[in-house]
């Protein structure tokens, strides 16, 4: 029988990368054009009685956005509880689909919008809901427990939901019950926990274009010439990369490091867009992102192509013409995909999560 793990990228990583390339970036704007787009979102978010959740990986401006206007910038799972907490008829969630998608499972009888519907992942997009549900049926024995960064689809086939704030402690949980587990989509991640946690870990092979391309030879040099500087990295990076870390976690733990840190240099190897969030946390701090590999030859270069398509202009046409960039999921969709969720956050809670792994 066809194993699907391995299979699925070498069909798809060709498939992947040219997205990659096609992803359409915003067009440059002069300061009198931003300031006149960002007083008519502010005005259109009040009209429709909207709220911007807005992720870490987004350009600077569009988080300074959502902080003026009463929104959040924070994960892809905290943005959707969130939503689902304000009083607002209407989300815009300003990141990509499947935080769109997950802020619908939450909120169904809220309006989601997004600046563009375009803007993929490609853990999402390297794990197909037809080919995972047929992998999971290839071992049926298995929990199946899938990251955040998925589809709607792929949510409703799991029996629970992580992140990388919580997945330790979830896979903890469920190997101390016996349980095998089928884990998608993320493989260093995967590996990472895996590692962490000793448990029985089926790994599904995709991975984040951002976060593949980080170099541990690369970091390595990088090292040498900071001596003095902390390196953070976040576990969807490759193994090489992790175990050069002081300090591994997910988006918002590694904020929470950045400010606790007693080093004047951080290395930081996940998306840059964090840096906003990370110098208001750590202020004076000189941040650095972590080189990928021959810090020439990346075809992302520590930004993803997918969040940089949300722009200010395309944040107000979602306000001004909704029918084009409203997220849609299916309610049985919706049903199914919930209860992975509601499972996941029901032990967070009980667990008191709040804290990532310092390496030893």
């Amino acid at each position: 029988m066809t194993d699907l793990s391995t299979e699925i990228p070498r069909l798809r990583d060709a498939v992947i990368q040219r997205l990659v390339a096609q992803a359409p970036q915003p067009a440059p704007l002069t300061p009198e054009q931003r300031e006149a787009l960002r007083e008519r979102i502010k005005a259109e978010l009040k009209a429709r009685d909207a709220v911007l959740v807005v992720h870490f990986y987004v350009d600077a401006e569009l988080q300074k956005l959502a902080e003026e206007t009463g929104g959040r910038v924070s994960d892809s799972l905290d943005m959707a509880d969130f939503g689902s907490r304000h009083a607002a008829k209407t989300l815009v969630v300003v990141g990509v689909r499947f935080m769109g998608e997950t802020a619908k499972i939450l909120s169904p009888e809220k309006t989601v919008l997004m600046p563009t519907l375009g803007a993929e992942c490609s853990l999402d997009l390297g794990c197909p809901a037809d080919e995972f549900a047929a992998f999971c049926e290839q071992h049926s024995e298995r929990t199946v427990v899938v990251y955040a960064n998925t589809s709607a689809a792929v949510k409703a086939r799991a029996d629970w939901v992580v992140t990388s704030s919580n997945a330790l402690a979830i896979v903890n949980h469920l190997k101390a019950k016996g349980e095998k587990i089928l884990w998608a989509p993320d493989r260093h991640l995967g590996r990472y926990i895996q590692e962490q946690t000793d448990a029985d870990m089926l790994l599904w092979q995709g991975e984040c274009v951002v976060h593949d391309e980080f170099s541990a030879e690369g970091l390595r040099e990088l090292m040498r010439e900071h001596p003095e500087a902390e390196v953070l990295v976040h576990p969807e990076s490759p193994k090489g990369v992790v175990e050069l870390a002081q300090y591994v976690g997910s988006t918002s733990q590694l904020i929470k490091a950045a400010s606790q840190s007693q080093a004047a240099t951080l290395i930081v190897a996940t998306d840059r867009g964090i840096f906003y969030k990370m110098q208001q946390a750590a202020p004076g701090k000189t941040l650095i992102a972590a080189p990928t590999l021959n810090r020439g030859t990346c075809s992302v270069c520590a930004h993803c192509p997918w969040m940089a398509m949300n722009g200010l202009q395309n944040l107000l046409d979602a306000l001004e013409h909704p029918a084009g960039h409203e997220i849609g999921v299916d309610a049985s969709i919706i049903e199914r995909a919930r209860l992975p969720i509601d499972r996941m956050l029901a032990l967070s809670r009980e667990l008191g999560i709040v804290a990532g792994k310092p390496k030893d």
